[in-house]
C-alpha cells in the first residue's frame, strides 16, 4: 500500500487537499492528522519583536562567520539526522 503526505486545510468542517489526489472515485483511504509546522515566514513574524530586542547592529557578518566556524560538526549533517529520525 502506497502512502503519501498531502498538505490540506481544514475549513467549514471538512479537510480540503491543497494538491490533486491520484485516487479513484469512491476509493477508500485512511487519513492521519499531522499538524503542519509553521512556514519560515510565519515563524519569523512570530519572533520578530524578540529578535529586534536582542539584535546588536555593531556585530559584523565576518564576526558571525568566525563565531560559527568554531562550532564542531556539520549543520547539514544535523539537519539530515533530524529529518531521518522523523521519517
Amino acid at each position: 500500500m502506497e502512502s503519501k503526505l498531502i498538505p490540506a486545510i481544514f475549513e467549514s468542517g471538512k479537510l480540503r487537499p491543497l494538491e490533486p489526489l491520484d485516487l479513484n472515485e469512491q476509493e477508500r483511504v485512511e487519513v492521519a492528522i499531522v499538524r503542519a509546522m509553521e512556514t519560515p515566514a510565519e515563524a519569523e513574524d512570530d519572533y520578530q519583536p524578540e529578535i529586534a530586542a536582542v539584535a546588536d547592529a555593531t556585530v559584523t557578518l565576518e564576526q558571525v562567520h568566525q563565531a560559527l566556524a568554531k562550532i564542531p560538526g556539520s549543520l547539514a549533517d544535523d539537519f539530515a539526522r533530524e529529518r531521518d529520525e522523523r521519517f
